[in-house]
């Protein structure tokens, strides 16, 4: 009785996100409360939902802290002279363009939000790539897969998810999958070389230091910035560049060697961003107020996905479930759930949202995958190598404005992209495979 409750709790959650009759942020709240109430745990709900809060609070806030550091950081200016210096080295050559692209895409998508990401790299870019006749295709290609990458980083959506519905530390899941990043980083910078060269093929190397009758003139990287211009220069702090850098440098070297918390190193970090680059209180207000939306908007649905998770786990739905699968799955195949988890990803975060597939879906397979002696965390890992292909999904919000901005076709951008959004999915499996993220184990006793 429990499975079906809980495989119905699943289906009903999933239908309701996927036809947007509600958001994931109610769902989460509503549909668990429901189901618990007709499997007769009305008089034990609270207990579990401030159980599972108890679980996600600690990913809620270092989501908080890392939204409103890294947002601070971009309002200081702090990457403003690396896309001038992109800008500057580029002189027409498109295999620096379109590296120069994906090195940018990845910096700037430090911060997890996609939507920012989009608008600053396409925004630079777009008017160098039209200059010198590039493909907008290579464009959307690289900003794209660059910030798959980096999506992963524990402030990310994806990861901070697995967190949640897993109810394990970021740290756990993101630390060993450093390696298999940077491997994937270098496979984007890889086929980054690979798209300029055939670009260059295509057009030629065109200078955008001369005008049509061969003198020289000189340009300023500003005019291809249109997303800089844009905002208030009042809150730009050139003077503090290599500050604010050394502060970001610092705190990346801290979350790797976990001197503390991840949720308390953001805290930390930025209430020094804040107290060194804007020292009045007024100020202050301003830069928390301008992005606490962004900063609510996640972390909001993390906390009820520990609604969801703690009403899941404290019913004994999942345990039931778990017992389901493990009826129907091939004892043979029980020792490999984890890379069988890595490819049931790429379907599965394709044709569903995020939120369904790692509130939903997740947490059966890691309990199923307990009885082979498989850590949750390793289940984790393995959900999230189908990232890059869950980004091209038509339920995915940030792609659209991707396409837009460059003025592409989105079916064009998926037929351009998709091939390599799959190898790179393979590069996260194959990485993982040969570091142990993804491990093959014998039959529990």
């Amino acid at each position: 009785m429990l499975s079906l409750l809980g495989y119905g709790m699943i289906v009903v959650f999933m239908i309701l996100i996927m036809t947007k009759k509600l958001s994931a942020l109610t769902a989460l709240t509503i549909i668990p409360i429901l189901f618990a109430l007709i499997a007769g745990f009305g008089g034990e709900m609270g207990d579990m939902m401030i159980e599972g809060l108890k679980k996600v609070a600690p990913t809620a806030i270092m989501v908080i802290f890392a939204i409103l550091y890294f947002c601070t950081m971009f309002d200081t200016g702090l990457f403003d002279p690396i896309i001038r210096f992109f800008l500057r080295i580029i002189d027409g050559d498109p295999v620096k363009a379109v590296m120069c692209t994906a090195l940018l895409a990845a910096m700037v998508s430090l911060d997890g939000d996609g939507s920012t990401t989009y608008m600053i790299c396409v925004t630079a870019m777009l008017p160098l790539f039209k200059r010198i006749r590039l493909d907008p295709l290579a464009l959307t290609c690289v900003v794209f897969l660059s910030g798959s990458v980096t999506n992963l980083l524990p402030w990310g959506g994806p990861l901070a998810r697995v967190s949640a519905s897993l109810k394990v530390e970021s740290s756990e899941l993101f630390i060993p999958l450093i390696p298999s990043m940077i491997c994937g980083l270098v496979g984007v910078l890889v086929l980054s070389w690979y798209i300029g060269i055939r670009e260059r093929r295509r057009l030629g190397k065109l200078s955008i230091q001369t005008n049509g009758h061969g003198s020289v003139i000189e340009e300023d990287a500003e005019s291809y910035l249109p997303a800089i211009n844009e905002v208030n220069d009042e809150l730009r702090r050139p003077k503090m560049f290599w500050l604010n850098a050394t502060l970001t440098l610092a705190l990346m070297a801290s979350l790797v060697m976990e001197l503390l918390p991840l949720s308390v190193l953001f805290m930390v970090a930025f209430a020094i961003a804040l107290l060194i680059n804007y020292p009045h209180l007024d100020a202050q207000r301003q830069r928390i107020a301008a992005h606490a939306p962004a900063a609510l908007n996640q972390t909001s649905i993390f906390l009820a996905a520990g609604i969801f998770a703690g009403i899941l786990s404290g019913t004994g739905m999942v345990n039931a479930m778990s017992n389901t699968l493990l009826d129907v799955l091939p004892q043979s195949w029980g020792p490999y759930l984890a890379p069988i988890t890595a490819l049931i990803s790429l379907p599965g975060t394709f044709f569903m949202s995020n939120d369904a597939f790692y509130y939903g879906v997740l947490p059966v397979l890691a309990e199923a995958a307990k009885a082979y002696g498989i850590d949750p965390v390793e289940i984790g890992r393995a959900s999230l190598v189908g990232q890059p292909v869950h980004l091209l999904s038509p339920l995915v919000a940030s792609t659209y404005l991707l396409v837009g901005l460059a003025g592409v076709e989105f079916s064009d951008h998926q037929k351009y992209t998709f091939k390599w959004a799959f190898l790179l999915c393979m590069v996260f499996l194959g990485s993982g495979l040969l570091l142990g993220l993804y491990p093959v184990y014998s039959v529990a006793s």
